[in-house]
C-alpha cells in the first residue's frame, strides 16, 4: 500500500507584528545646514548612537515655513554621520509626507503619549535663571514597555582620567566617573551621570531621552551639560558662584508641564 505524506511545505515568508526601540527625532527646522550645526555642536564631530534606527517627527515644523524643496537626503546623511539610520518620518503636514515618501521615507502613523505626574518640589535659592538653549534637534528613545522590567539598570563605572578627544557612553543606564573629565573629553549615559572628580568637558545625561536624569560633579568646570536634549555651553565662563563648586544639573517643568528648562545649583554635601 502506498504510503501518504503528511508533511507540510515551509512557508518562505510569515508575518508578525512587533515593537521595535526607534529613536525619535524631534525638528524644529528642516534647513540641512543649520541642523547639521545643531547636530555637531549636540553630539560632537563622532558618532553618538550605534547605528540606531530613527524616525523623523515633523509636528513642530510650520508648513508656511517650508518655503523650498526639503533635501531628505541631506537630512538622512546628516544623522547617518552621528549613528543614526533614519527610516521614516511622522506627523507634520500632508505636503511634507508626500515629499518624504518621494525621497523613499515612509509615514508612520502618530501616536500620543500618556501623560505622566510629575511633582513639582520648591525652586533652590541657587537655581540659574540664565537662558538656555534648546537644541533643533532633541532626541529621545520610544518604544513598548517590556513585560519584564530589569531589576536595575546596569552602571558604568570609570575610575581613570579621561583625556581630551575621549568619549565614555554608559548605554541604559547610568554612569559614574571617579577621576577627571578634562577639557575636550565627554561623558554620557541614558542615565543620571555621577563625577566624583572635576568636571571639565562636555557631560550628557538622559540620552535616549529620560528627563529625570541629572549630572552630579564634586567640581563643576564643564564646556557643556546636557540633560534629555536641552543644553548648555559655557563659553563665556561659569557663573561665579558655581566655578569650581560641587554642582547638580536636572531639568525643572515649567509651569503647565508644557517646557523644560535646564537648572544648575551647588551641590551642598553637608
Amino acid at each position: 500500500m502506498a504510503r501518504t505524506s503528511t508533511s507540510k511545505k515551509t512557508s518562505l515568508i510569515e508575518f508578525k507584528g512587533t515593537t521595535l526601540p526607534v529613536v525619535s527625532v524631534t525638528l524644529h527646522s528642516l534647513q540641512s545646514g543649520a541642523l547639521a550645526g545643531a547636530a555637531t555642536e549636540l553630539f560632537g564631530e563622532e558618532a553618538f548612537f550605534d547605528r540606531d534606527a530613527a524616525i523623523l517627527e515633523l509636528d513642530r515644523i510650520d508648513a508656511g515655513e517650508v518655503s523650498e524643496a526639503v533635501d531628505w537626503a541631506a537630512l538622512c546623511s546628516t544623522f547617518s554621520q552621528h549613528g543614526l539610520r533614519v527610516i521614516g518620518v511622522r506627523g507634520g503636514s500632508d505636503a511634507l509626507h508626500e515629499s518624504a515618501a518621494a525621497a523613499g521615507l515612509p509615514s508612520f502613523t502618530a501616536f500620543k503619549r500618556s501623560s505622566r505626574r510629575i511633582e513639582k518640589s520648591a525652586p533652590a535659592a541657587a537655581v540659574q535663571d540664565e537662558p538656555v538653549q534648546e537644541a533643533a534637534v532633541v532626541a529621545e528613545a520610544f518604544s513598548e514597555p517590556p513585560v519584564v522590567q530589569p531589576a536595575s539598570s546596569p552602571t558604568l563605572v570609570i575610575d581613570r582620567p579621561l583625556r581630551s578627544g575621549q568619549q565614555i557612553y554608559a548605554r541604559g543606564g547610568d554612569l559614574v566617573v571617579l577621576a577627571a573629565v578634562n577639557a575636550g573629553a565627554e561623558v554620557i549615559a541614558d542615565g543620571s551621570i555621577h563625577i566624583y572628580a572635576p568636571l571639565r568637558g562636555r557631560a550628557l545625561a538622559g540620552a535616549s531621552g529620560a528627563r529625570d536624569a541629572r549630572i552630579f560633579t564634586t567640581r563643576f568646570e564643564a564646556e557643556l551639560v546636557s540633560i534629555a536634549g536641552i543644553y548648555r555651553t559655557f563659553e563665556a565662563g561659569i557663573p561665579d558662584q558655581l566655578a569650581s563648586q560641587s554642582a547638580q544639573i536636572k531639568l525643572i517643568e515649567t509651569q503647565g508641564g508644557t517646557d523644560s528648562r535646564l537648572s544648575i545649583e551647588a551641590l551642598k554635601t553637608n
